[in-house]
């Protein structure tokens, strides 16, 4: 007597088809495959001839890949987790910001998926992750964002340091030092006390400085900023800005990155300048580091605009990006004070800013819904499909977001604009998240997992 063969799980069927598992349940939804049975807990349990049913559909779609090729075969051998894996080589731990992915990620998939000479691009380039990756692999970047502040950040993490701005900026470590100790001695109780610094440089002319930074370090951020402003070199100079905007929070009243409550964190004359002296000189380390590693041939460029406008940018062979999520995170504001201090027009940036949790969680009529974010991506999709060389692929790392009590699976999302736009899904990868690497609003919780949706500009 033959042992009966064991029923298939949805998970176990999506995958002999080559699909995710979310398309199979859509597939289920739509009634374009019938249903199977359901054991006591109401779990599905698929046949053989079931899940040759599945099969056979998957093949007939021109918007699956039944069977999936060399790279997506290649690409489903890694593990994704990268459990215990450093994340801060390079210049990819230089300065604080919210919700980055970590650089193994965009590193695979352009090993994988591209080559040597090609250009890989970032359409929501934040703090460069991407573009770090593709020069150090030998490829070309271009990376966009409306966020002025990440477009100096990525610029200064793919900057190359010649010998010159590197002394240039060695210097500027050493005149930061020598303030910090100056400062520090006029807090010595003298016979005759000096007024302590008084600087000559631009500060915000905002109504509330004085309640976000003490007066002697408002005076020692207008100094630094003065030196970093004056430097004629534009890498050297997007440097030193970098490494100043990366102190602003912490010498600031402002409790932390994400807690907008004053808290006095007793920060001394002469702390702000020595402070800067250390971001500065660790900076520097890490951009001459990626010189070394980087070969000049290979460009690398950023581009500050919002993709709404359609800005016009070199066909790339492969783009990755991690997306902002609807109602997670709200850069403007987590930026604030950085972009404050640096000129930035940071009300523009608000308004164009995609995903904003402020947007979507406002009550008022005008509030940001899912239809918003489909929107805004389909149009985004249809963009990228111009800007993309036939065959090439376009990856995402999304995660799901809650939006007034609903989940959004974001990863369906983008590809069904995808699709309306004319690419096709390539495949879907899960992977779960280390929990120190990316957080967003805790009101809505924190995601675990995120998916690698990569689609495929069709011809």
């Amino acid at each position: 007597m033959n042992e009966q063969i064991k029923p298939l799980s949805t998970v176990e069927v999506a995958t002999a088809a080559g699909i995710h598992k979310d398309t199979l349940l859509r597939w289920l939804r739509a009634g374009v495959v019938p249903e199977p049975a359901r054991d006591r807990r109401g779990w599905r349990y698929f046949s053989q001839e079931h899940a040759q049913l599945v099969v056979a559909y998957a093949q007939t779609r021109e918007d699956i890949n039944p069977i999936l090729n060399t790279e997506m075969c290649s690409l489903r051998t890694i593990d994704w987790d990268f459990t215990g894996a450093k994340t801060s080589y390079l210049t990819h731990g230089l300065h604080p910001y919210p919700a980055k992915f970590i650089p193994q990620i965009p590193n695979a998939l352009i090993q994988e998926l591209s080559s040597v000479g090609d250009t890989v691009g970032d359409i929501f380039c934040g703090s460069g992750t991407t573009l770090v990756e593709a020069l150090a692999l030998k490829r070309h970047a271009v990376g966009i964002d409306a966020n002025p502040l990440a477009c100096l950040i990525s610029r200064a993490k793919t900057a190359t340091v010649g010998e010159g701005e590197a002394d240039l900026l060695l210097a500027l470590v050493a005149k930061a030092r020598a303030l910090s100790d100056e400062l520090r001695c006029e807090e010595i109780p003298r016979l005759f006390p000096t007024q302590g610094l008084r600087s000559k440089g631009w500060r915000p002319d905002v109504a509330n400085l004085n309640f976000w930074f003490m007066p002697h370090v408002i005076e020692e951020l207008a100094e630094v900023l003065s030196w970093c402003k004056q430097i004629p070199d534009n890498s050297a100079r997007y440097i030193a800005l970098s490494a100043f905007s990366a102190i602003v929070v912490a010498v600031s009243n402002q409790d932390s990155d994400t807690r907008y409550v004053r808290r006095e964190k007793g920060v001394a004359p002469g702390d702000t300048a020595r402070r800067f002296a250390r971001s500065l000189e660790a900076t520097l380390s890490a951009c001459v580091e990626f010189t070394d590693l980087r070969e000049e041939r290979f460009q690398g460029t950023v581009v500050e605009r919002s993709l709404l406008e359609a800005p016009n940018i070199p066909v790339m062979d492969l783009m990755i990006c991690s997306p902002p999520y609807p109602n997670a995170f709200s850069y403007h504001l987590y930026h604030m004070t950085r972009m404050l201090w640096l000129g930035m027009d940071q009300a523009r940036f608000k308004h164009q800013e995609i995903g904003s949790h402020r947007k979507y969680s406002s009550k008022g009529k005008n509030a940001a819904t899912v239809e918003t974010f489909r929107e805004e991506f389909t149009s985004i999709m249809k963009w990228l499909k111009n800007h993309i060389k036939t065959g090439g692929y376009a990856c995402f790392v999304v995660g799901d977001s809650t939006l007034k009590g609903v989940r959004i699976n974001n990863a369906e999302l983008i590809s069904e604009a995808g699709r309306q736009a004319g690419f096709r899904e390539a495949t879907r990868i899960e992977r779960t998240m280390q929990a120190t690497k990316k957080s967003f609003n805790p009101a809505i919780g924190r995601i675990k997992t995120e998916t690698i949706l990569i689609m495929q500009a069709a011809s």
